[in-house]
This record gives C-alpha cells, structure tokens and sequence, in this order.
C-alpha cells in the first residue's frame, strides 16, 4: 500500500468518522440534557412522539450528512484522491472544507431545533418549546464548533496542498482570533450559557436541575478540553516547524523549505519563511556567480564598501602570464580544444594566485593578470607572488600542452572601482602593472619562462630568492629606465 494511498485512505475515513461522531456524540449529550430536565414528559401522554421524531431525525441526519459530506469531499478533493494537482478553483473549494463541514452540521442543527421545538408547542407549551429549543441550539453550536476545528486537522494533507496552488495572502478566510473564539465558545461560552438557562427563571424544565448542571460542566470541561487541544495542536505544530527551519537557516542551510498547510497568519508565516530562505539562497547564488567573475576578495570588498568610484594608491605585486605564439596555436587547434586547454591553464592560474592570498583580477584572452596585495592586504606579497609564479609554471610544463611567459613586478598602483556609475570594475592601474606586461614578452624566450624585477626579488625572503637568478638589465616597450630582471631556474625543487 503506497503512502500516498494511505494518507487518502485516512482522510477520507477522518471525514466520514468525524460527520458520524460529531453528530452522534452531540445527539446523545443533548438527548441527556433534555431527559435530565424531563422536557419529554413534561408534554404529557404524547412525550413519546417527540422522542420518536428525534431518532427520526438524527437517523435522517446522519444519512443526510454522510451524503452531503461525501458529495462536498468529492466535488472538493477528487484531485487529492487521483494524485494531481488542482485547479485554482479547486484549491479555494478544497480551502472551504472545514467551513463546509461546519454549514452541513450547522444545517443539520437548525432543522432539528426548528423541527422539535415546533413540535414541542404543538404538544405542551411555549415554555416546554423554548427549553427544547434552547438546548438542542446550545448542542448543535457546540457540535458545529466542534467539528469545524477537528476538520482543520483531519483536512489537513488537502490544504497543504491546495496552499500550493492559492497561498495565503491578502484578506485570509481563516484567522487565529476567529479559532481562538471557536475554541473559547466550546470551553466556556456555551457551557456556561447552558449553566444560566438551568439555574435562573424561569424554569426550562421541572427535572433535576443540579444534575444538568453538574452535566453542563462535564461537558464544558470535556469539549473544552478537546477543542483547546486541536487549537494547541493547529498553532503549536507549525510554530515549532517554523522555529526549527529558522535555526536550520542560521545554521546555513537555505535549502530548507516548510510545508505551507494553514491557511490563517500562521501560513502567511509559514510562506514568509520560504521566500526567506529563497531569497536567501538567490542571494548566494548571486554572490557565487560574482564572486566567479570578479573573484572572492574583490565581491567582499564591493559588498564591504558598495558600489561606488573609489579606491586607493597601495603597494602591490603583479603577475601577469600569457601564452607563447597563441596566434599560431589557434590556428592549428579547433576551437573547442583551445578552449579546454586554456581552462585547464586558467584552473593552474587560479589554484596558484589563491592558494597564496592573491586576485586573478582580469582575464585577456589568452593572458591573465595577477595581484598580490590588493584588496587584501598581505604581509608579503613579494614572496606570495614569485612562488605562485613558479607554481603556474611547473603546472603548465607537466602538462606539456602549452608554452607561456610570466613577469613579476612591484610598485605602487590605483587599486579600485574604474568605470562609470552604471558599469564598473575592480581593477589596478599603474607602473607595475605595465612592468609585469613587458618582463612577460621578454620571459618566453628565457629559459625559466619567468622574469620578475630585481624590485620583486630584494623585497622577497631569503628562501625564496633561492630559486631565482640575475637574468639582465632590460630595456622594457614604453619605460624610460632600465629594468633588472632575475630569472627563476628551469627547476623548482620545493
């Protein structure tokens, strides 16, 4: 038996048990009720035609409120049953049980009290008719309370799904006052209406009135309990759902979603929660994707000081890398397996540059450039820079698929916002950045592939300027003075 099969089987038999025992149960407390004040035989010899036209009544009842619930599940719910989802229609009819079941027992109630209450005047007196009348009324409100705050949880499973379909927003068919008043009405209101109808004139009724008082609070302290343990359940549950998903979401896990299945303030809750939580993952995902464009560092800092034109001058180390002859590479490679070699070189780039606390800041086709030093700050972003240009080189050599050229160089640059206020980008500009550039066209035809200024190589530690040589004074494209570049050996043994 699958689940789904089970549940429907449940929910159908919670209607059918829940119409049964309602009207029985509120029957059989009223049938007491007036037997305790002897209203029956206060009629005289036809007594018993009124207590044969109650069980009339109540059998008819019953045949008629089984019908006409079942009619109302199937017009409402016959999508639950088949396992689709339902219209929009359906939904707001499906939304509209608990109030229909409380309309079917309501109606049900009405007649009986109008029936008997006739029929008592027609045998006996005005009194003896407003006695019946007042007590079956007192009954069926009871029952119809009763039954509309057990149907809420019996139909639950429906309206969670039809809260898919029509979630709760605007003007809310159900609120928690209207249950609190429900609820109040069961434990106290009737009851003690009933309490005041028996103990002041005039008398409904020559019976034993501390019997039916004694009988009115039993069942005060009996529904009363029970309709305050539905209300518990139907607030608490879905609290203490709630409260569980908000930890779990301060906890990190935006992936959590609660089951909207009420229909009062709770569900609109409930449905805050969720748009909480996938606002809350749409934000991560926006930050991951403009983290993967601009890098980590670089969208902490515009999250950090907004989006604005600024920046400051700062000492940084920049590394920019480029592939030899990649003119002639495209023209012998496809295009599909360029592009996969070139990621593979970018993901060596970028594995190197953040293992050592730098941002590739740009792509240029081919060609990448590297800081150190910004918008983060590093203690040494000389060293940083000069290990993670031999790191890029071993990588891309083992691969064997590319030739490239790296160069290294110091100084103070504009770190910052570049652009105008509809489009910008974090970038660095200045005499380092174009150094980096040109040591790079001279470092594919050094033996080490990497150059880096005598700048980079004095401010470095000891341990790594062992891996670096004197190359030669450079003049370097567009600067005026020389350049003393050093050379990394062809091997890097760690």
């Amino acid at each position: 038996m699958s689940s789904r099969f089970r549940l429907v089987l449940r929910t159908s038999l919670g209607f059918a048990a829940l119409g049964l025992g309602s009207s029985v149960c509120g029957a059989g407390v009223v049938a007491l009720l007036l037997l305790l004040q002897g209203l029956p035989s206060e009629v005289g010899e036809d007594g018993w035609i009124l207590g044969v036209t109650a069980a009339g009544i109540v059998a008819l009842s019953l045949v008629v409120g089984t019908v006409w619930t079942a009619w109302l599940q199937r017009r409402t719910a016959v999508w639950f049953v088949f396992g689709r989802p339902p219209t929009e229609a359906e939904a707001s009819r499906a939304l509209r049980i608990p109030v229909d079941m409380g309309i079917v027992s309501g109606t049900l109630w009405l007649i009986g009290t109008i029936v008997l209450g006739s029929l008592a005047r027609v045998l006996g007196s005005w009194m003896d008719a407003l006695g019946m009348a007042l007590v079956i009324g007192l009954g069926g409100l009871t029952t119809v309370g009763l039954t509309y705050l057990a149907a809420e949880w019996v139909a639950r499973p429906v309206m969670t799904i039809a809260l898919k379909v029509t979630p709760p927003k605007g003007t809310l068919r159900v609120t928690v006052r209207t249950r609190v008043i429900v609820t109040w009405s069961l434990a106290s209101g009737v009851p003690f209406l009933g309490v005041l109808l028996v103990a002041t004139p005039p008398d409904l009724g020559q019976g034993d009135h501390v019997a039916s008082l004694i009988m009115l609070s039993a069942i005060g302290l009996g529904v009363g309990a029970i309709g305050t343990g539905l209300l518990a359940k139907a607030v608490a549950t879905p609290l203490h759902r709630l409260r569980v998903a908000l930890d779990e979401i301060a906890r990190g896990n935006k992936e959590i979603r609660v089951d909207v299945d009420d229909s009062s303030e709770i569900g609109l809750l409930q449905t805050s929660v969720n748009d909480l939580a996938a606002g809350l993952r749409e934000q991560e995902r926006m930050r991951d994707l403009f983290g993967r464009h601009v890098g980590d560092e670089v969208a902490r800092h515009a999250l950090e000081y907004g989006a604005s034109l600024s920046g400051d001058v700062r000492e940084v180390t920049a590394l920019f890398v480029d592939v030899v002859d990649s003119t002639a590479l495209a023209g012998r490679t496809p295009p599909e397996d360029l592009v996969k070699m070139l990621n593979r070189f970018f993901t060596s780039v970028v594995n190197a540059v953040g293992a050592r606390g730098g941002l590739l800041n740009k792509f240029q086709g081919d060609a990448a450039l590297c800081v150190f030093g910004a918008p983060t700050r590093l203690a040494d972003a000389q060293t940083a820079a000069l290990s993670a240009a031999r790191a890029i080189r071993d990588a891309v050599q083992e691969t064997g698929e590319l030739d490239l050229g790296i160069g290294v160089a110091s100084g103070r640059v504009f770190a910052g916002q570049l652009g105008t206020s509809s489009r910008f980008e974090y970038t660095v500009i200045g005499d380092a950045v174009n150094e980096a550039a040109r040591l790079t066209e001279h470092a594919k035809s050094a033996d080490g592939r990497i150059l880096a200024s005598e700048t980079v190589l004095k401010a470095a530690l000891e341990s790594e300027r062992a891996h670096w040589e004197p190359y030669a004074e450079l003049e370097l494209r567009g600067r005026q003075e020389p350049t003393h570049a050093w050379e990394a050996s062809a091997l890097s043994p760690e």
